[in-house]
């Protein structure tokens, strides 16, 4: 069965990924008709999301809103499609990083990084970056079902140097570099809702009390490595900058949870300078109400 979609899907998937950028964006307006008029994808889920997060804004406003973020949401996608042909010199010139030197002077003090970020404009043209540094990348990610499409996804998102790895292997192999004196960048998406048989920290983000992922905290004190932010703006359509900042080249010095809270502020000032390029459609919020008492 796996197969048979995968000869089915595809041809269809390739084939779209062959087409100008003009073309399926002209193709991603289209789908953003259906999507949101036409099958209403999740539109409930945004909205209450928005809700939760703008209190403040009328329920006019909020829908506006709505509508912007679909119009990304369709555009995230038809971009991902792009990114099985796209060459480098068309994602050099697509997704630029403002101070990537940044990370020149970095790579002296011998230290990995653990880099964190959002769902938020574009994240999937960041394996870009091994191209531009010496670390060597590496990116957590979910292996899906469907092993043809999983390879094929691979072979995409490698193609420029960062190796993908499943999140729960991402341990062993900062195990394997530090011992081979392996110099890595480890991507992590840090901003989704934790499984609440594995949350230990609850927090507010964007006004609501939720369970909050941990891991690139973990990792950073227990192997020492620097920790780093990227920021990821939309410039125009198809078009982003990446600007890196330093959070810590000392984790263990942080008190718990101190360096989630700052990746989380900044988190939360992108979100609400321009709300549009967030991932809307997840259910961030579905354990507000769960968060355990605090002894008084």
């Amino acid at each position: 069965m796996n197969l048979l979609v995968y000869i089915l899907v595809y041809p269809i998937i390739w084939l779209l990924s062959i087409l100008p950028f003009k073309i399926l964006y002209f193709i991603s307006d289209i789908v953003y008709l259906l999507i949101y008029y036409v099958v209403g994808y999740r539109k409930k889920v945004v909205f209450y999301n928005l809700k939760l997060t703008f209190p403040k804004k009328t329920d006019k406003e909020l829908i506006k809103l709505r509508k912007l973020f679909y119009h990304h949401f369709v555009d995230i996608f038809v971009e991902m499609i792009k990114s099985f042909t796209v060459s480098k010199k068309e994602i050099y010139k697509r997704y630029q990083y403002t101070n990537v030197d940044f990370f020149t002077d970095l790579y002296k003090d011998g230290k990995s990084v653990v880099l964190i970020g959002p769902h938020y404009a574009n994240w999937e043209w960041i394996m870009s970056l091994d191209s531009f540094v010496k670390y060597k990348g590496y990116a957590a990610y979910t292996k899906i079902n469907n092993p043809y499409f999983n390879k094929k996804i691979l072979k995409s998102r490698t193609k420029f140097g960062t190796s993908l790895v499943q999140t729960s292997k991402v341990i062993s192999e900062i195990k394997h570099n530090q011992k081979n004196n392996i110099q890595a960048v480890y991507g992590l998406l840090s901003d989704q809702s934790p499984q609440l048989k594995k949350t230990f920290y609850w927090s507010e983000f964007l006004g609501i009390k939720v369970p909050i992922h941990t891991g690139a905290e973990m990792l950073a004190k227990r192997y020492d490595l620097n920790v780093v932010y990227m920021d990821v703006q939309r410039v125009k359509r198809g078009y982003y900058q990446t600007t890196f900042s330093l959070i810590t080249n000392n984790a263990t010095k942080f008190k718990d949870y101190q360096i989630t809270d700052i990746f989380l502020e900044k988190v939360e000032k992108q979100i609400r300078t321009n709300p549009e390029f967030y991932f809307w459609t997840h259910k961030r919020f579905k354990h507000k109400d769960k968060a355990p008492i605090e002894d008084s």
